[in-house]
């Protein structure tokens, strides 16, 4: 794995404020062997573009809580709110409408590059709870 310590911190965190909105298809993908310019990509995606819009809100409020706090250097697609791009330098976060993750399939585009395991939080818990094999 190639991906600094703060994307990482960064990667996870967006991803749970995510997966808090109910986004689909969450993936970390470490693309800092194949990039200079960012350590990893967050790939999410939502079923309409209000979805989308609250996903992004999210990560952002997340990031911003973060004992060192992230912004965005740079912010594209929120307009359309079909596929929305936060660049934090050491990640960027790729959220899509659901069509546009299909027909775009960055995650195919970038198979080759290992991916970051995340569990959501909430998720793990509930399995927790339910006890080994239920």
């Amino acid at each position: 794995m190639t991906v600094s310590e703060r994307a990482h911190e960064l990667a996870i965190a967006a991803a749970q404020a995510a997966a808090d909105k109910k986004a689909q298809d969450i993936v970390i993908i470490d693309v800092g062997d194949q990039l200079a310019i960012t350590d990893a990509f967050l790939i999410a995606a939502a079923p309409n573009e209000r979805q989308v819009l609250a996903i992004v809100d999210a990560i952002e409020e997340a990031l911003l809580d973060l004992p060192e706090k992230a912004k965005p250097v740079r912010r594209e697609g929120e307009r359309g709110g079909r596929w929305v791009l936060l660049d934090y330098v050491d990640i960027v976060v790729h959220v899509q409408h659901t069509e546009e993750r299909e027909f775009y399939a960055l995650d195919r585009l970038w198979k080759d590059c290992p991916t970051i395991p995340f569990v959501d939080r909430d998720l793990a818990r509930a399995e927790a709870a339910a006890g080994p094999g239920e």
